[in-house]
């Protein structure tokens, strides 16, 4: 859904609509009697359960969206992790090897900045269409020594390179991994459900009042809406972890 990508958009959408459903509220109750007695009770009870729905439903989509924006944090702190411990681990190659597959290394760590750092779509195709042809270049730069000499210390930079390939699929994976649209479909249902009833149960000198709950849900909307944008939101990961290993390495991080 184009709207979850672009959080501003969303909030200015979800008020326009929010307010078109306690606006049409209004309109029904002016042209319905004006309920009383038992039906009044029986209205604040369906109008207070609808509301406490919607209110448990915007938690639950929250905590959503923070446990995915903390798996994308997590995830990029594992990524410098594993770099940086796979750079340490290129000096047990022959020294052959080894200048070419460190170089290869800073190259990969300069793409991974840029993946977290870029806004640019075309550039974030490039950078994993070059992240990708990095990947097997520098598998084959620590592979074909094993191949020639298998030993112990061989083996341990293959791990050490095969984490750094896994931490890279993991963040792609975790970038992908946003709040279901089901829960947007269901959390936009009630909303709309619960302005129109607060609408219809509005009066002339009270409608004001009721304008709080549209802007109120659109703020929550938008604040979700931008945590669980990996990219185009505000809150999002920083490179902070990849940027320290890229400067105490000697290669300062790239920017978009």
């Amino acid at each position: 859904m184009i709207l979850l990508d672009h959080p501003l958009v969303l909030f200015v959408t979800t008020l326009a609509l929010l307010l078109i459903a306690t606006r049409l509220g209004t309109y029904v109750r002016e042209r319905t009697p004006e309920p009383q007695g038992p039906d009044e009770g029986d209205f604040a009870l369906i109008l207070g359960a609808t509301l406490t729905m919607l209110g448990l439903i915007i938690g639950f989509t929250f905590s959503m969206a923070v446990s995915r924006y903390d798996q994308r944090k997590n995830y990029e702190e594992q990524e410098a992790n594993a770099i940086g411990t796979e750079c340490v681990r290129l000096d047990l190659l022959p020294a052959a090897d080894r200048a070419n597959a460190r170089t290869l290394l800073l190259d990969y760590l300069n793409q991974r900045v840029i993946y977290y750092t870029t806004r640019d779509p075309d550039r974030l195709h490039q950078t994993r269409v070059t992240t990708s042809e990095l990947e097997s270049k520098l598998w084959s730069a620590v592979s074909a020594p094993a191949i020639v000499q298998p030993s112990p210390l061989s083996a341990l930079v293959l791990s050490g390179m095969n984490d750094v390939l896994n931490s890279e699929g993991y963040t792609e994976a975790a970038s992908r991994n946003r709040v279901p649209l089901a829960a947007w479909i269901l959390l936009f249902s009630i909303a709309l459900l619960c302005n129109l009833l607060l609408g219809y149960r509005a009066r002339r000198r009270a409608a004001l009042l009721f304008l709080v709950l549209p802007i109120a849900l659109s703020i929550s909307f938008l604040l979700i809406a931008d945590i669980d944008s990996p990219r185009t939101g505000v809150i999002r990961v920083h490179a902070q972890n990849l940027e320290s290993l890229a400067e105490s390495l000697g290669r300062p991080g790239a920017r978009p």
